[in-house]
């Protein structure tokens, strides 16, 4: 069977879809842009599908999630929106990333086509992504009724044999698994942003030195902040005891008191009476057997995230990270699995014969091949994916930095895992001393195993011990009371709290890494440089002791675990999404209402730790409303307040405030501040930033959005013409940055520059009659001007050529285009926002 409409296949990167492409090509196909999105291409070819013998193929991408839920707008806003109404509120998808225009592309591309193969990542994120696409595509493409139409591939690893096997062996999406999605994705948003946003207003309100720009809560987030604390609780509360032993001296052995301490020193000094006059100790016993030390079991992702971050100085997400990006470029199969369990299908031999000839790996695969192969252990199988094994060899360049490290190590677990155990051999020997008897135990390495290969876990030569005999005598050098304190435990590795996150099921194999990224994040603890140890910060410590304090399930990991055994459940077809939804929204509802009741126990806690806002900050700016100076307050987030007033007001991020030349609003007579950062600077007014006075200037705007009509500092006094790199923005004079002059853009930061060393440059009220663009006036100081004679000039920076060549316009046009500058923002007389505005409520 020939011809049909088509196929459209679907990968979840772009890279993978490249690679999927020219595998099952035989590298045939043809590549493309695609005409809607910048971030994806098309990769189409003629070859077999199912019954067809000759059909037409094209493989795209999304990049990640085609969509995510939020509450509609009229939610978003945090001032006239009750936290506890988002429990009820609807929940709205919309585009991930409507820049990328994921939708329209997938729509165009299905239009025409019969069939739709889903080649997304093989686990619960990927089964909902292929339900987005299906949405996507549905209206476009001839999708039978009565025949399957939409197939899913299933695949570990980016290489010829696992992916034409998946297209060869199709199935379908998961629909249960995609909705156990839907249920954790819609679960964390309304608990996340209802304790989120209630105890960041709360508290940003009242301290100065949080420095965190959210007080953020999550389900997953919390407990595994929980867990850092509660180990910081326990070294603070630790108390060191003094405790006593005996040591002895000899010229051979390490002897240990066999009673190991005793916590009284004068009952210790009865039993070293007894002995100190002994010069010789005699062996009692030599006791010698056979030990061997395991082989580690197939790697799984916790395993790796673990030794990444103990052994390599690799955080979670770090590791994560390069881990996809071997995975994409078809080095490593897929790193996302629960599995220690190598299928009954996995050709160990062949994995292996990729390194035969590969320094450093072929010195220990070359035996295993000649017949020294072992069988590896069985662990367990979550019925995910395989363990995570190299597929191809890495080279060159790839080798370097921490794709080289990683791959590395996931290679030498690889070839242990089929290595002979480490076989030693451990004897203990018991000396006497009198009346009172001393041991010390040496390890000898009989077979290395797989310690050859993973030589970190190999026994250290310090471990032997010198050969003694049974009545051998043994000179005795000194015999003495020795004094020690018993010590606190040390913070939690990473390593640790990724083996504490799975013990408890709080987040996934996936998740695990975000959850850890975020409490750094949020300032909740910080990483130390040297073993990768979390030390909770006293804004995470008082979270929790707060949480521990109103509710202990909020911080513990009990009520999360139980989530997440019900959205398995889900996943499963064994409970109704509906039915799981509603009962976790109802029961963090409910705890949400009791945490805004009790609030009051928190914050006696913060009060203890942190500054008053009224404390905190420096004199800045002055209020339009009491005329008192305005604080800055510098730790995160940075914001002005009045403490006369007792008002906060939001400033821009990631840069400097400084006062602006003392100019005053002239609609609420708050002085002018003055924002910079590395690709933004503009002025704005503190209270007009918060609250903007006229329904075109957005909140959170500058004075280059405020289309007051006299304001010189505002829109219409300053802009030039339209944005050409995006279709809002509008090109705007800064009068601060002279005599290094730019127009702006107030909505890309697209900068074009102009008359360097002009000592005044000021817009005009007329326009060019040519092309209908602003004009302005340029003056020079004596010396300086480009004009001849002239100190100033007057034109059109796109007509008058001696003006035009002073303007850094490649960036823009060449020249504008008739009508440029027209409409709101666009350099026109009119427009939306003319009129007084408003004055701040007083």
């Amino acid at each position: 069977m020939t011809g049909g409409g088509g196929v459209l296949m679907v990968a979840e990167k772009p890279s993978l879809a490249e690679s999927i492409a020219k595998i099952l090509s035989g590298n045939q196909c043809h590549s493309r842009r695609s005409n809607i999105s910048k971030a994806v291409s098309v990769h189409e070819w003629t070859g077999p599908f199912l019954t067809h013998r000759s059909i037409r193929l094209k493989m795209t991408a999304v990049c990640g999630h085609v969509n995510t839920i939020d509450f509609p707008p009229k939610f978003n806003n945090w001032d006239k929106t009750d936290p506890e109404t988002l429990f009820k509120a609807p929940c709205v998808k919309k585009e991930a990333n409507e820049n990328l225009r994921i939708p329209a592309h997938l729509a165009a591309e299905a239009r025409g086509c019969d069939f739709l193969v889903l080649w997304l990542d093989c686990d619960k994120e990927g089964e909902n992504i292929c339900f987005e696409v299906i949405e996507a595509v549905e209206r476009s493409m001839n999708l039978k009724r009565k025949d399957q139409s939409v197939y899913r591939a299933k695949f570990s690893a980016i290489t010829a044999t696992d992916i034409n096997k998946a297209f060869k062996n199709l199935g379908v999406p998961n629909y249960n698994e995609s909705m156990s999605v839907e249920a954790r994705m819609e679960l964390d948003l309304r608990i996340g942003c209802a304790f989120t946003r209630y105890q960041t207003k709360f508290f940003q309100g009242k301290y100065g030195d949080l420095d965190s720009n959210l007080i953020s809560f999550g389900p997953c987030q919390t407990p595994t902040l929980g867990f850092c604390v509660e180990r910081h609780d326990q070294i603070q509360s630790f108390k060191p005891e003094t405790y006593y032993s005996l040591d002895v001296k000899t010229e051979t052995l390490r002897l240990k008191w066999n009673r190991v301490r005793c916590f009284d020193r004068d009952v210790l000094s009865v039993f070293h009476d007894d002995i100190k006059k002994e010069k010789f100790g005699k062996v009692i016993s030599v006791d010698e057997k056979e030990c061997k030390k395991s082989r580690p079991l197939p790697l799984n992702t916790v395993e790796m995230l673990r030794v990444a971050s103990s052994g390599l100085n690799m955080s979670p997400h770090q590791t994560m990270a390069v881990a996809e990006r071997l995975y994409t470029q078809g080095y490593i199969s897929y790193p996302r699995t629960e599995t220690t369990t190598y299928p009954a299908n996995f050709d160990i031999k062949d994995a292996l014969r990729m390194f035969q000839n590969k320094v450093p790996y072929s010195e220990y695969v070359q035996p295993l091949l000649s017949g020294a192969l072992t069988k590896a252990k069985k662990g367990s199988d979550a019925g995910d994916h395989p363990p995570i094994t190299p597929t191809a060899l890495l080279g060159g360049s790839d080798l370097a930095g921490e794709s080289g490290r990683l791959y590395d190590f996931i290679v030498r677990n690889f070839i242990a895992t089929v290595s002979p155990d480490c076989v030693y051999t451990q004897t203990t020997v018991t000396v006497a001393v009198g009346s009172e008897k001393f041991a010390c135990v040496g390890k000898q390495v009989i077979e290395p195993g797989f310690t050859s290969v993973l030589s970190w876990m190999g026994i250290n030569d310090e471990e032997m011990l010198s050969p003694v005999k049974v009545g051998q005598q043994i000179e005795v050098r000194d015999i003495a009371i020795t004094e020690h304190r018993t010590s606190a435990p040390d913070y939690l590795t990473e390593s640790d709290l990724i083996s504490l996150m799975e013990k408890h099921s709080i987040g996934t194999d996936a998740s695990i890494p975000v959850h850890i990224k975020n409490i750094c994040d949020r300032n909740y603890v910080t990483v130390t440089a040297t073993g990768r140890r979390l030390v909770p910060t006293s804004l995470g410590i008082v979270l929790v002791h707060g949480y521990q304090k109103v509710d202990y399930e909020l911080v513990s990991p009990v009520m999360r675990s139980a989530m997440e055994q019900q959205l398995n459940k889900i996943a499963n077809g064994e409970a109704n999404f509906d039915a799981v939804l509603q009962h976790f929204i109802e029961i963090y509802r409910r705890k949400f209402v009791y945490f805004v009741t009790t609030i009051g126990l928190v914050d006696q806690l913060f009060e203890c730790s942190f500054t008053t806002l009224a404390q905190s900050g420096r004199p800045h700016s002055r209020c339009g409303k009491c005329n008192r100076y305005l604080k800055l307050i510098d730790a995160r987030p940075i914001r002005l307040h009045c403490g006369t007033c007792n008002d906060t007001y939001s400033v821009p991020q990631a840069g400097t405030v400084r006062i602006h030349r003392e100019l005053r609003c002239p609609l609420d007579n708050f002085e002018l501040c003055y924002f910079f950062s590395s690709t933004d600077y503009y002025a704005f007014c503190p209270f007009c930033y918060n609250q903007a006075p006229f329904e075109d200037m957005g909140k959170n705007s500058g004075c280059n959005n405020c289309t007051h009509p006299t304001c010189e500092n505002g829109l219409f006094a300053n802009m030039w013409v339209a944005c050409s790199s995006c279709p809002e923005g509008t090109l705007v004079l800064d009068p601060a940055l002279g005599p290094k002059w730019k127009f702006c853009c107030n909505s890309c930061g697209l900068y074009v520059k102009l008359f360097k060393d002009a000592d005044k440059l000021r817009m005009l009220d007329s326009h060019c009659e040519q092309c209908e663009a602003r004009l302005f006036k340029v003056s020079y100081k004596e010396g300086k001007s480009p004009f001849g004679d002239s100190l100033t000039r007057e034109g059109c920076g796109f007509c008058d050529e001696q003006l035009k060549s002073l303007i850094d316009l490649p960036s823009i046009a060449s020249q504008a285009p008739r009508g440029r500058g027209g409409g709101r923002g666009r350099g026109g007389r009119g427009g939306r926002g003319r009129g007084r505005g408003r004055g701040p409520r007083r």
